[in-house]
């Protein structure tokens, strides 16, 4: 590449880096879930041990899989494609650099003290307050990066993927400080700044919208880049894509209470949470309906192209999630259904059918170019089309399984005999969930395989790669 305004010379490295570390962090949180899975059908494998029980090994799963799998996906995307829209290298690469090390920093921490037992036991925001402070450091860097970046492009435009990007950065940067406001009381121990139903639903503000704009919001932007880069199409309608955008960051943030219906949150906030959880129907379809339909006058694509695949089923997950998750924002429906292993089925839904699968799409369209090599270039074609099936496949056992047991679970908790007795004690309703558990183990460890296959893929590309071309796109810094 040359240094000229047309075509500067990217910072790729920093990309290469969260690239790889995607798929390490990928295989690393996947297999802590396959282990949990496997200790729900087998609990001696928890080997009696205190930092390998089921609760502390859980927000390891999830942090790991959400902040260092989703994460490092997010930054590696992010950095390519905001300056391929910007047609400028990264702005403070030096600030770039420390984000990329820090992230890892957070990580090992968070892998280190999660098994220890040292947690806040707020969900997805279980870190102690140490952590926090330095996640807090690294997110507001990278804001200067990102939005740095877009300051000094060299484009009038502000392509729409680079708008649900920058509000992504911002919603989860205030997200992250309120909802961990805190009182430390020694170096690894803390509480709440809130008191009882406030910090419930300030902790549901986050928890909720942690999912809103980090595993949607900022995958969105990965979708309105990738989708059309790979089909070689122009996004369906942009203007949609920019309505999107901002009804989808208007209403989102509103949706927590839904987390606590039936508890002592006042009425008034649960019926909100619920009909703005309704409401976000309308905007999270016209973004999934946006995507699928980039591909008019291309659908021959879907047979030919597993990357497509990967991109096109992940959208199809993203609505049928965001359609069952405000069926089950409903009162009556929620009733039903929390507490249950079918709200388990609907994370994972997000989790492995969009979340994971859109980022994986991204990735065999962006490691080729990323290492000298021309789009979509993997060293074997074939391999993506297995890992597309074994993905495909493992998402649908395991949220078909959960969602057969939690609705079993919600009516067997809710049968009573005719005077006034439970039917079921909470025993008969686990040991009938046995079976849905083993199938759960089983979906999770297709998927993982499937994880493990791009790693060998991934690996193969890059050793195949010509050297000159990637150090040539690599920035200097």
């Amino acid at each position: 590449m040359s240094n000229g305004i047309d075509h500067p010379i990217y910072n790729y490295k920093i990309v290469r880096q969260f690239s790889i570390m995607t798929i390490v962090w990928g295989i690393v949180g996947m297999l802590v879930g396959v282990i949990l899975a496997a200790q729900l059908v087998w609990p001696e494998l928890n080997l009696g041990l205190p930092w390998t029980h089921f609760g502390r090994l859980r927000p390891l799963h999830t942090n790991a899989v959400i902040f260092a799998f989703g994460g490092c996906a997010l930054f590696a995307t992010s950095f390519y494609i905001v300056q391929r829209t910007c047609k400028t290298t990264l702005f403070a690469p030096k600030l770039a650099s420390f984000v990329f090390w820090g992230w890892q920093l957070v990580i090992l921490s968070a892998a280190v003290s999660l098994p220890l037992g040292f947690t806040t036991s707020k969900e997805y925001a279980e870190l102690e307050w140490p952590i926090d402070i330095l996640l807090a450091v690294v997110w507001v860097s990278y804001a200067i990066v990102f939005i740095g970046t877009i300051a000094k492009r060299t484009t009038s435009h502000i392509y729409v993927a680079n708008w649900f990007f920058c509000g992504f950065i911002v919603t989860v940067a205030v997200l992250h400080v309120v909802n961990s406001a805190a009182i430390p009381v020694s170096l690894m121990k803390s509480y709440s700044f809130y008191p009882g139903a406030i910090d419930a639903m300030v902790q549901w503000w986050y928890g909720h919208n942690a999912v809103g704009f980090f595993l949607t919001a900022g995958f969105l932007g990965m979708m309105y880049y990738f989708v059309p880069k790979q089909a070689e199409r122009p996004i369906y309608s942009y203007r949609l894509s920019v309505v999107h955008f901002w009804a989808l960051v208007a209403i989102y943030i509103w949706a927590g209470p839904h987390h606590l219906h039936y508890t002592a949150l006042p009425d008034w906030a649960q019926g909100l949470g619920m009909v703005m959880s309704l409401i976000l129907l309308a905007p999270s379809w016209g973004g999934m309906i946006n995507g699928i339909m980039t591909l008019s006058g291309a659908w021959e694509k879907l047979r030919t192209d597993p990357i497509i695949k990967f991109l096109i089923v992940s959208l199809s997950f993203y609505g049928m999630s965001t359609f069952e998750g405000p069926m089950m924002a409903i009162k009556t429906v929620n009733a039903l259904s929390h507490y249950t292993d079918w709200t388990i089925g609907h994370v994972h839904s997000g989790a492995l059918g969009w979340v994971a699968m859109v980022s994986m799409g991204s990735m065999y369209h962006m490691i080729p170019v990323l290492f000298g090599k021309k789009q979509g270039e993997m060293y074997s074609i074939s391999l993506i089309n297995v890992h597309f099936w074994l993905a495909t496949i493992g998402t649908v056992l395991y949220i078909a399984s959960m969602w057969v047991s939690g609705i079993m679970q919600g009516l067997m908790w809710r049968a009573v005999n005719q005077d006034g007795t439970l039917t079921y004690s909470f025993v008969e309703a686990l040991e009938a969930s046995y079976p849905a558990y083993f199938v759960r183990f089983l979906g999770g460890t297709i998927f993982f395989v499937g994880m493990l296959i791009m790693a060998y893929n991934v690996w193969m590309t890059i050793k195949t790669a010509p050297q000159s071309s990637a150090a040539a796109q690599s920035d200097a810094a």
